[in-house]
Parts: C-alpha cells; sequence; structure tokens
C-alpha cells in the first residue's frame, strides 16, 4: 500500500512531461535559435528599407545629418525571387520496384498536381523561399487537414521561420536525421481553451494569477489596476494584492523520435514492411490485413512522439499519427548544420553604401554654405545672423559700410578624392556577392548586344543555382511527405477533377483512387508499393502557354506539320476551344456528328452493296463466255485464244472485287466495334453523372480544384 501511495499521479506525471519540455526548448532556443532570431529580424528590416540604428539615426538628425536609404537589397533579392518564380515545381512519380504498377505512378502524378492545385502550392513556395533567401531559413508544414473532410485532407502551409526552433545537435539538412524539432507561438488562454479544452485554459489562468509560471519567456501578464492596464510578465515578483490576467502563453509543440514497440504491415512477397498507424482500430486493421494478404509484426523501432504544453500545462502527449516530421526545411545555403542566405551577407555593404552616400551627401550639403569672413559692424542691410542663416539663399546681396572690408565666403573643403569611388564598390560589392548581376536587373545600356546580355543573365543564375538546387532538394523532401500522407491516409474510393495544363485540348481529366473492381480487385491503389520522386521545372503558367505557342509556331516554320487547332489551343483567344474545334471540323479531324457518320454508315453500306453487284456481274459474264467456248469447241474442237484471254481478265477482275468486299466488310466490322466501345463509355459516363447529382452514404468524395 505504502508503494502505491508513493506512485506519481497523473497531474504530477504531465508537470514534469510539460517542466521537460519547456527546458528542452528553452536549451534549444538558446543554443543557437535566439542568435538566429536577432540576424532574421535584420534581414528582414534591410529588405524593406529599415536599415539604420534608431540610436545612430537620431544622433545624426540632432546633429543636422543626413541619413540616406539606398536600398540595392531590394532589387537583387527581387530578381533572385524573379528566377524562382519563373521556373515552378513540377513532380512525377516512378515505381521503384517491378510488382509496382505504371499506371498507379501516373495516378499519383496527377493526384499529387490537384492537391498542389488545391493548396495553391506556387505562392506556398514562393513565400517559403522568400523566407529562406531573406531570414535565411523557410519551412513548409505538411498534415492532414480533417475540418473540411471527414476523411482527410493534405494540407500544405508555410510557416513563419522565427517560429521553428531546430535540433541544436542537428548537422543534416535531410529532417529525417534529426532528433526532434520545435514550432512555437503565443496564444491566448481562450484559444487554448477552443482547441484543447476548457480545462487547460482553466489551469493556466490559475497559474497566471498564482504568480507560478516558468518566468516571462512562457507567459505575459496583464495587471488590471486602477489606472491603465499594463503588460507585466508572469514571476516577476510583481505586487500580489494586484488582479492578474493571462494575456499571452508560449505553446510549445515538439516532434522528437523515441524508440517504441508498434505494429506494421510485412508484404510477404517483397519483405516490404509498413508501420500500422496509430489511428486505426483493431477492425480497420485486419480488414486491411486480409483485403491485401498482409502479416503483421511487432518491432522495435524509432517513432515520432508529438508533445504539446503551454508553460506548466501538458495539452497533448502522445504517438504521433504521422511517420515522420511535418516540417519540411528550404535552406538557400547550408554548409555543415549552418544555413544561411543571400541577404545575411549584404548587410555590410548596404551599411557602406548608406554611410558613404550620407557623408557625401552631407559634404556637399556644406560646400554651400561655408560661412564668411567680415569686419564686426559692416553690414548694413543685414545683421550677422540674418547672413548666417540667409547666406547660401540664391540672389543674395550684401551691403557693407563704406570704408570697411567687404565680406569674404570661406573656401569650403574640398569633397575627398575617392569618396564617390568607395560608394560605387559598396554597389559593385553586393552585385558581387549576390551573383546578381546587370543583365539580371536589366539595367544594362542600350549598345549591349541581345547575345551579351543572354551570356550575362546565364551567368548570373549559375551564381544562384545553389540556392535553386537546394529548392529542389527541398522540392523532393515535400514530394515525399505528400506521397507518405496520401499512402497512409487516402484508402477510400476518391473522385477527382483534374485539370491538365500541359493538354489545352482536355479541359479537364477525371481521375479515381482505390476502387474495388467486382473480381476483388482494386484499381489504382495508390496505399501500397514504393515509388521515387522525379523533380524538375516547368515555366509559370502564365508564361506556359507563350512558350508553347512560340515552339509551335517554330516548328510550323521548320516544316513539321503542327495540326492549327494545335495551335490554336496554346494561343490566348478568348474562346479558342470552340474555334479550335471548328477548325478541327473544317479540315476533318474531328470526330463526326450523329448525322455525319449516319450518311458515312449509309455510304459504306452502298459501297458493300456495289462491291456485291459487280462481283455478281462479273460471275454471270464468266458464266456466259465459258458457254460460248464450249459451244465454240464443240464446233471447232478447239479453245479460241481471245476466249481464254477474256476468261483470265474477268478472273482476275473477280478476285480483285472479292477482296475489295473483304476489306469492306472488315473495315465495317470495325467501325461497329468501336461505336459499341463509345456507346458503352458514354453509358458509365452518364451513370457516373448520375451518381455523382444523386450523392449517398457510400458515395465516394469528389473534389475539384
Amino acid at each position: 500500500m505504502e508503494a502505491e501511495d508513493k506512485k506519481p499521479s497523473s497531474v504530477d506525471v504531465d508537470h514534469q512531461i510539460a517542466q521537460r519540455q519547456f527546458l528542452r526548448y528553452q536549451r534549444a532556443y538558446e543554443r543557437g535559435h535566439e542568435e538566429y532570431m536577432a540576424k532574421a529580424k535584420q534581414c528582414a528590416a534591410f529588405y524593406v528599407g529599415d536599415q539604420w540604428d534608431e540610436k545612430v539615426k537620431a544622433t545624426l538628425t540632432a546633429e543636422g545629418r543626413p541619413a540616406l536609404t539606398i536600398n540595392t537589397i531590394l532589387s537583387t533579392v527581387n530578381a533572385v525571387l524573379g528566377e524562382q518564380s519563373t521556373n515552378r515545381m513540377d513532380i512525377a512519380f516512378k515505381p521503384r520496384h517491378l510488382t509496382d504498377s505504371d499506371e498507379t505512378a501516373d495516378t499519383l502524378t496527377k493526384l499529387f498536381r490537384q492537391i498542389s492545385d488545391e493548396n495553391q502550392l506556387d505562392w506556398v513556395e514562393g513565400e517559403v523561399f522568400a523566407d529562406g533567401i531573406i531570414e535565411e531559413r523557410g519551412y513548409f508544414d505538411v498534415r492532414m487537414d480533417f475540418s473540411e473532410n471527414i476523411a482527410g485532407e493534405v494540407r500544405i502551409t508555410a510557416k513563419d521561420p522565427k517560429d521553428v526552433i531546430l535540433d541544436p545537435d542537428a548537422k543534416e539538412y535531410d529532417p529525417t536525421t534529426w532528433s526532434e524539432v520545435f514550432t512555437s507561438r503565443f496564444m491566448s488562454p481562450a484559444e487554448v481553451g477552443l482547441l484543447y479544452g476548457k480545462d487547460k485554459e482553466d489551469k493556466l489562468n490559475i497559474i497566471g494569477a498564482s504568480n507560478t509560471s516558468f518566468g516571462p519567456f512562457s507567459m505575459i501578464i496583464e495587471e488590471d489596476k486602477f489606472g491603465e492596464a499594463e503588460y507585466a510578465y508572469s514571476g516577476d515578483g510583481a505586487d500580489e494584492d494586484d488582479r492578474k490576467t493571462v494575456r499571452f502563453v508560449r505553446v510549445v509543440e515538439r516532434q522528437y523520435r523515441k524508440m517504441n514497440y508498434a505494429r506494421h504491415f510485412v508484404d510477404m512477397r517483397t519483405g516490404d514492411t509498413k508501420p500500422v498507424p496509430e489511428t486505426w482500430d483493431d477492425e480497420k486493421v485486419m480488414q486491411f490485413q486480409a483485403q491485401f494478404q498482409l502479416g503483421i509484426v511487432k518491432k522495435l523501432t524509432p517513432q515520432i512522439r508529438w508533445t504539446v504544453s503551454a508553460d506548466k500545462v501538458l495539452l497533448h502527449d502522445a504517438w504521433s499519427p504521422y511517420n515522420s516530421y511535418t516540417i519540411i526545411p528550404y535552406f538557400p545555403y547550408f554548409r555543415r548544420g549552418k544555413p544561411f542566405g543571400v541577404v545575411s551577407n549584404l548587410l555590410s555593404p548596404q551599411e557602406q553604401l548608406n554611410k558613404v552616400s550620407s557623408q557625401e551627401l552631407h559634404i556637399v550639403n556644406t560646400t554651400a554654405n561655408s560661412g564668411w569672413v567680415l569686419e564686426d559692424g559692416s553690414l548694413v542691410n543685414m545683421t550677422e545672423d540674418d547672413l548666417a542663416r540667409d547666406g547660401a539663399k540664391t540672389g543674395l546681396v550684401l551691403v557693407h559700410a563704406r570704408g570697411t572690408n567687404k565680406p569674404d565666403k570661406i573656401t569650403p573643403n574640398q569633397i575627398p578624392t575617392g569618396l564617390d569611388r568607395i560608394g560605387m564598390k559598396a554597389a559593385a560589392n553586393i552585385r558581387e556577392i549576390s551573383g546578381v548581376n546587370d543583365g539580371m536587373l536589366g539595367n544594362t545600356s542600350p549598345e549591349v548586344s541581345g547575345v551579351a546580355l543572354e551570356a550575362k543573365q546565364a551567368r548570373g543564375q549559375v551564381q544562384i543555382q545553389v540556392a535553386l538546387d537546394n529548392l529542389a532538394r527541398s522540392r523532393r523532401f515535400l514530394a515525399l511527405k505528400v506521397l507518405e500522407l496520401v499512402q497512409q491516409f487516402y484508402t477510400n474510393e476518391r473522385v477527382y477533377r483534374i485539370v491538365d495544363e500541359t493538354h489545352p485540348e482536355q479541359a479537364e481529366q477525371e481521375v479515381v483512387i482505390n476502387q474495388p473492381q467486382a473480381d476483388g480487385s482494386i484499381l489504382n491503389d495508390i496505399t501500397l508499393g514504393k515509388y521515387d520522386v522525379v523533380v524538375s521545372t516547368q515555366p509559370a503558367r502564365d508564361n506556359f502557354g507563350d512558350i508553347q505557342f512560340a515552339e509551335a509556331m517554330n516548328l510550323r516554320t521548320a516544316g513539321v506539320a503542327i495540326p492549327d487547332h494545335v495551335v490554336i489551343e496554346y494561343s490566348h483567344l478568348t474562346h479558342k476551344r470552340e474555334i479550335a474545334e471548328q477548325v478541327k471540323q473544317l479540315t476533318g479531324m474531328a470526330p463526326p456528328s450523329p448525322e455525319e457518320q449516319q450518311l458515312m454508315d449509309l455510304q459504306q453500306q452502298m459501297a458493300i452493296e456495289s462491291a456485291q453487284l459487280e462481283i455478281q456481274k462479273l460471275d454471270a459474264e464468266k458464266q456466259e463466255l465459258l458457254s460460248r467456248a464450249r459451244l465454240n469447241e464443240a464446233k471447232a474442237e478447239h479453245t479460241s485464244e481471245s476466249h481464254a484471254t477474256q476468261l483470265e481478265q474477268i478472273d482476275k477482275q473477280i478476285s480483285s472485287k472479292r477482296e475489295e468486299l473483304f476489306l469492306r466488310l472488315q473495315l465495317a466490322q470495325m467501325t461497329n466495334r468501336v461505336k459499341q466501345q463509345q456507346m458503352g463509355a458514354n453509358m458509365l459516363m452518364k451513370r457516373a453523372d448520375l451518381e455523382r447529382s444523386e450523392p449517398s452514404k457510400t458515395q465516394p468524395d469528389k473534389k475539384t480544384p
């Protein structure tokens, strides 16, 4: 009984887990992330043009000296961002084993395209790429979202890099090698209550009121007094008589690897294993096992543990439903655990350019009013103070007393030699370090030829190729993460309508996954198999049509017989599909209408009947010629050579007509088979449309990007 009494309660265990989590987060924050936060904020400020320290700027203003901002970082970074925006991601899957299906790989490629469109991945990737270029790090967050679909949908978002804290001991780009990763953000207790329950909100308010939190790093308190409410920090020794309200609390989310005995599906043919999802109950596991004839083993493997805490309150602690981290990183440049971006290396030359430009302007301003030398009391039309104030104005008239020396202007100091060249060097350093030359910025002089301009642009693209190559690496990690979620959660039958921009003649295409067949097989079963990712780039959609149209016109100029309707499909005409269809009709390349098909069938039948009549006529002529030949033979006891020649010619004509009739009959049979197949396909499509118009509880989900 005493041993049982000494067992820690669930409250004590939760408190220990939350405390351990906060200490791990604080360790990771202090071992690199705090320093990164300062650098990231500075880089972001320089990009938007906030490039002067406030104290230095105030001192210069007090002294009447200018503080110029010549923001060349903005144009430099925008040129790099423009290179990414013109080369969009193109992902394709290919089977890894001979037992994996090419058709399933093609279905996965189309499904990834649909998920990309639904998540507006082009813009999400652009945001992550900009975070990496400017703030040194960018992050995708890939997880399942069940808010709109009970079966779940893949959701891809961009995380603020300042909210993601990496494993301080990590040295590799690949997130599968990290021991842990944190995300944190400040939330109000009410927001915590909405997500994790009212009891969690109450516990946080009690901690804030009792002043027993982990300190200002964890909780922000609002003190209610007779005057205006002011913010304070929990645990700072504030007056206990004041009423305290928790304003914000830091919610820490930690994903980390931990060894665990877990069930795995085993493919008896290949020996491949796959973890059983933690969210599946025993009935679903047994059904899946029986359906695909899999075995189940239990083995010790590293799994992802997911813990969420707010100060001393444990909000969530369980095994992650995913097999890998939800965080996918992008680092423009990465060297042995040290990521960095483009802007961080441009801070010093940008500061140099601002200071030199400001100093140069200050010298020019001082030369305009360098001062005067005059005798005491020699001025007649103004005082010495008036001269000090207005002495640099244009058209100034000075009157000095008779017999006194005229006022002399003090010779100003000359601009130091080479000061302007220092500014030019600073601007050149920015271009050289970033790799963005004048050709990429569009600042070349008019006399530069087009060939030379393309060469300069190509050299600039080589300079930033490392950042784009690392983007391709992140794209591969992203595609593999999406593949993992799709194979794990997209287990039911689903129907998608996908728009394929590479085939303009096809407005949309219907893709069905995990469709049960009558023989018990599954059509397009994406839950099984291993697939590799092929990462490539394609022009942005706004430019894709222009490029395809130009290529088609160039091929036609070279003599390639590109059909007219294909060229029209890649044009920017408003009703290009209708026009292309009309052109196909005029050129005879479109499928016939029902009336035209009926006429063609009638003509085909008439041709068959005509061939049969000609054969019958030739047979009659042959019989008549044979009769005359026998009669002549009876009379003359020999066969005329002319009759033999005529018989040979008639036999050749009969053979030719019979061959023609055989070919026409074969063509008619093939035409009938094609028509029957088209009728069957049309019936299936009508049945599918009818099922979609009358949804039921067993109806598969349909998504339209």
